[in-house]
């Protein structure tokens, strides 16, 4: 069983803990244990619990009214939440709780339901990358089994695969670009999230994947001569240093335009080098692409 604190639930939740905190005092919906040092936790079924309870808060239900549901009632009233948004973050809190509860089987076929009815595209765009960015937090602190992540990582993995080799792109766009995970980077899902879009905008792609020497990148870039490299980094080996990395990529790839962004980017605050671009959120990456 898994152990959440509560910045985990408010980062899942998009509920502050101080939010939290006050309904654990005013509600009998959660009730945390707490370890020797008196720091709350929660257990599998309060993490889900509060999902479907953010989620019916966010989108008109009164916590006290809630409160005084049943868990068969709370379940029900999601199911007839019409709003297109709320119908998304209701699948994105069914894909963690499959994951949670290891339901291999639940989770890739919630994916496939809406792949059938809505294309990859959209369940690639209104789903996956949410899902990826709302349990991300969880795969760094190390708040979920590792096994739970790299199960649920490689059906993923799959559906991104698919969806960029169906990809068919009306735009052609005459650039290249290098995509690659560090040496100590090994979470691929960001980077091929990237390349799909870049597929979808008509950018060919040289794809390297995870975990690759800055030597061999820097022969890459002698012979094929990319436009712009990225790289996504969400969680490197303890030996990895991001200011030296920075540092040997710009003395190694020239004038290169490289693009950096995940969870590294998002928090680095010491000073960029001139040569590296970071994108700091999903929007900024995005943006990035329609421009190329």
């Amino acid at each position: 069983m898994n152990a959440f604190t509560i910045k985990d639930l408010e980062n899942l939740t998009g509920i502050k803990a101080h939010t939290i905190r006050i309904w654990e005092q005013r509600y009998s919906f959660l009730k945390p244990q707490r370890t020797d040092t008196n720091i709350r936790y929660y257990n599998n079924e309060e993490l889900k619990k509060i999902l479907n309870i953010a989620l019916l808060n966010k989108y008109g239900y009164k916590i006290s009214h809630i409160d005084r549901m049943t868990e068969v009632e709370i379940n029900d009233k999601i199911l007839t939440l019409n709003n297109a948004q709320a119908q998304q973050e209701r699948v994105i809190n069914d894909l963690i709780q499959f994951m949670i509860d290891m339901d291999l089987h639940r989770f890739e076929a919630v994916l496939d339901d809406y792949i059938r009815v809505k294309g990859i595209e959209k369940c690639i765009n209104h789903i996956i990358f949410p899902f990826m960015e709302r349990i991300g937090v969880l795969w760094i602190t190390g708040h979920i089994n590792p096994a739970q992540e790299h199960l649920v990582s490689n059906i993923i993995r799959q559906k991104l695969i698919v969806g960029t080799e169906m990809v068919v792109s009306h735009i052609q766009v005459n650039k290249t670009g290098l995509l690659f995970l560090p040496e100590g980077e090994f979470h691929e899902l960001g980077l091929l999230f990237i390349n799909y879009l870049l597929k979808s905008r008509g950018v060919k792609v040289l794809y390297l994947g995870a975990n690759v020497p800055i030597d061999d990148i820097e022969y890459v870039i002698n012979i094929k001569k990319p436009d712009f490299l990225y790289t996504h980094l969400t969680s490197v080996s303890h030996g990895f240093n991001f200011e030296r990395f920075m540092a040997q990529a710009t003395r190694k790839f020239g004038n290169t335009t490289f693009i950096i962004s995940g969870r590294l980017a998002s928090a680095f605050e010491k000073k960029i080098p001139p040569k590296v671009n970071f994108k700091r959120s999903l929007q900024e990456v995005t943006e990035f692409i329609s421009t190329i």
